[in-house]
């Protein structure tokens, strides 16, 4: 009989999450994004299929194709993989792009955690080294950026040259970044201004040539828009004076900021603030922000097509006069944000592109890439580049489109912009404010991220059922709940409340000069659960479904069982089940009761229309969260939940009996049935093979290449790490820790 690890991470059946409130996991680049060296592509293809590719540029039609990934470490060959050309008036050049595709007709297949690849050609830029110079800074100061190396491309033997492989923008790039995919995610072409075009959502499903403009990545069968309807008309209608209160709360005006301030630095005139133009927004369903991911990013570092000095362009007025370009302009009238984003460009110059070790990093590149392109044979075709070209590109212009090197463009760039930042302090930074949904009797603890040039104190403000306001110092010292020291991530506890208490908090930062942020504007509420009234239980539930039961339509689907562990009936039409613990109503139970001691299936498979039992969100194989809560009038009181790792086909996670606190991993599942230990084997827990343990000089290592997450031992999940045979550690602060695999392995891990 197949034997399967333990469930991990239980407190009284509930794992807690800490709401990373929209701040982005930075993943390791692994090995398919490696960059100490340039890893061999190969693409197997018919020949006439690739002949048919290049006769039809316009086309998206993919192709079959095999895919050979080889970097000296691994070597891997895959088939049936997608293959079609991408790009926009990279299609005509003769050095072309293309999109590799993993699950287009292998649903749900990745590879390295990816399921697409983009290969850019990076015809128009004689150094191939700019869009990747913008991601590495981006990734630098702490946002969302894609991962990306260089890689030599093989099409059925044949060199087609050095290309920039990028990590590819979809519910796959969310889920990594942002620890959850199931928001809207829109991908946003010229002309996306943003400027408001009236309260219907379907107003915003305008088109550009064959594409819309906001165009919707995820959640497409819905088609619901009335998400970005609402920050777009918060944008744009909102008086000046009220703007960073309403604002904040639909986006993630800090990231944004930083991000403004690195496309300037960078000259990314192809963007949202000069060409509105290539950038996506994700509804970050953990925090119901918006955040902005910028895209095609080959346009910066000084090329130019516009008879532009973009070196000495004004930081404060980037876009033309007289353009709409609302999420930059309104905000630079805000005189708090002006600051802020004035802030930003002087960090990210002294941080990064001001700092030697980034310098350092581009004569590098140079010399890591020169090989490489003086063999390829496609360099040459579209503007006569030759690899003098190349190298003379780093601190030199070329002619044409391109009058500046790299290096000379920096160095101008950060001089000008420093002498045109305003001399204004701004106020202390304060975003990602959180806490960790603390039940009856536990600890609350609140997270901040608060930073400043001068920062002098971070306190917290909080009262309960609406009496006296008091005051804890928050702190980043690795104490108290702080997970590591120094990362500006401050934390304070409140001691554990009973049930039905109505929390309130405000942080507050104040820096050396005594000015002082608080955010958010309202006061964070919170309910502490009363507990579980109804013993009402998630009991069983399988997240990938292929041959164990079918639905009411005879189809394979995902499914979650409840159990009613109590004497009396269960009315469930007030009380909601999700995929989110952030999003407690997502769908609402139908109007029946459960017996007591009776079962219930409902399926997870995005498809309400099929039925009352059928939610409106699928349940994610490799991690996802389940929640059970009680109705409005109890603030959404959390009833039964938790967070679950990667699953495997047609084996269900359940209780080991009915309601009871351990959960196990079941090979013969029992969908609305009771739970039993008759006939199911658990190993102890399954143990990772790492060293060593304990650590002290910050690295650990493992036998082969893994994905796992770190957690400490309130189960907050503090990093995480992609296909790496090593892992830097050295963040941690001494003490004990576990490490989880996809695979449900895991292993206790003492820092010393």
């Amino acid at each position: 009989m197949i034997r399967f690890a333990s469930f991990i991470l239980m407190l009284s059946g509930l794992i807690f999450t800490i709401r990373s409130n929209a701040q982005p996991l930075l993943p390791a680049d692994g090995e398919l994004y490696i960059k100490s060296v340039v890893p061999r592509l190969d693409i197997l293809i018919n020949p006439d299929t690739l002949n048919w590719i290049y006769d039809h540029v316009e086309s998206d039609q993919e192709f079959h194709a095999v895919f050979v990934f080889d970097n000296g470490n691994v070597h891997d060959t895959i088939r049936d993989i997608g293959f079609r050309l991408r790009g926009n008036t990279s299609r005509y050049s003769a050095k072309k792009s293309f999109k590799v595709s993993f699950n287009t007709w292998v649903q749900g297949r990745k590879y390295h955690g990816v399921e697409k690849m983009n290969l850019n050609g990076e015809h128009n830029d004689p150094s191939v080294v700019r869009a990747r110079l913008f991601w590495d800074i981006t990734r630098r100061s702490e946002v969302a950026g894609a991962r990306e190396n260089h890689v030599q491309v093989f099409i059925n033997g044949n060199y087609y040259g050095l290309y920039l492989n990028c990590e590819h923008i979809d519910e796959e790039f969310v889920k990594t970044y942002f620890d959850n995919n199931n928001g809207n995610l829109y991908k946003c072409l010229y002309p996306a201004d943003l400027s408001y075009r009236g309260s219907d959502p379907d107003s915003y499903k305008f088109m550009s040539g064959d594409h819309r403009t906001y165009e919707l990545k995820t959640n497409e069968e819905a088609d619901d828009y009335s998400d970005l309807a609402e920050f777009i008309n918060i944008l744009n209608n909102t008086p000046l004076a009220e703007l960073p209160c309403e604002l904040e709360k639909v986006f993630n005006v800090q990231d944004y900021l930083k991000i403004a301030a690195i496309d300037i630095l960078t000259a990314n005139w192809d963007g949202y603030i000069f060409n509105n133009n290539n950038f996506y927004l994700y509804h970050n369903s953990q925090s119901g922000l918006f955040e902005y991911i910028p895209y095609d990013t080959d346009n910066t570092f000084g090329i130019d097509w516009f008879g532009i000095d973009w070196a000495t362009r004004d930081i404060y007025h980037w876009s033309n006069s007289g353009d709409n370009r609302p999420l930059y302009t309104r905000l630079m009238q805000v005189p708090e944000y002006k600051a802020w984003y004035t802030y930003y460009v002087k960090q990210v110059i002294t941080e990064v592109t001001g700092n030697q070790d980034f310098l350092n990093t581009i004569p590098a590149l140079q010399s890591q890439l020169d090989d490489y392109i003086a063999t390829d044979p496609y360099y040459p075709l579209d503007y006569g580049y030759t690899l003098n070209s190349f190298n003379t590109s780093f601190t030199e212009g070329t002619g044409a489109h391109v009058p500046i090197g790299i290096q000379p463009f920096i160095n101008i760039r950060n001089s000008v912009a420093l002498s045109q930042a305003n001399s204004s302090n701004a106020l202390p930074v304060l975003k990602y404010i959180t806490h960790n949904s603390p039940n009856s009797g536990q600890n609350m603890v609140v997270y901040a991220w608060a930073e400043d040039e001068s920062l002098a104190s971070v306190v917290l403000e909080y009262r309960t059922n609406g009496n006296a306001w008091q005051t804890a110092v928050m702190r980043d010292d690795g104490q108290n709940g702080d997970a590591v020291v120094a990362d500006r991530i401050f934390t304070a506890v409140i001691p554990g409340m009973p049930g039905n208490t109505l929390v309130e908090f405000i942080v507050k930062a104040t820096d050396n000069s005594q000015q002082t942020s608080s955010k958010p504007c309202n006061p964070v509420q919170y309910f502490i659960p009363s507990g579980n009234a109804y013993n009402l239980y998630i009991n069983e539930f399988m997240a990938s479904n292929s041959s164990t039961i079918t639905d009411d339509q005879g189809e394979y689907e995902d499914w979650i069982e409840l159990y009613n562990g109590g004497s009396v009936p269960v009315w469930l039409g007030d009380k909601y089940l999700t995929d989110n613990l952030g999003s407690p109503d997502k769908w609402a139970l139908p109007d029946i009761s459960m017996p007591a001691g009776s079962f219930l299936l409902v399926w997870a498979d995005g498809q309400p229309e099929q039925g009352t039992l059928h939610t409106n969100y699928k349940l994610d194989k490799d991690a996802e969260e389940i929640g059970l809560f009680d109705n409005a009038a109890s603030g959404y009181a959390l009833l039964d939940g938790f967070s679950y790792t990667f699953q495997s086909t047609d084996i269900s996670m359940g209780r080991i009996t009915d309601a009871a606190a351990e959960w196990k991993f079941f090979d013969i599942p029992t969908p609305g049935s009771t739970n039993s230990l008759v006939g199911i084997e658990a190993n102890p827990l399954n143990r990772l093979v790492f060293w060593p343990n304990p650590v002290s000089n910050g690295t650990i290592y493992f036998k082969e290449n893994i994905n796992f997450s770190i957690y400490d031992l309130a189960g907050r999940r503090l990093s995480a790490f992609r296909n790496t045979l090593k892992a830097d550690i050295s963040f941690l602060k001494p003490g004990l820790y576990l490490i989880v695999a996809e695979n449900g392995s895991s292993m206790k891990l003492l820092a010393n």
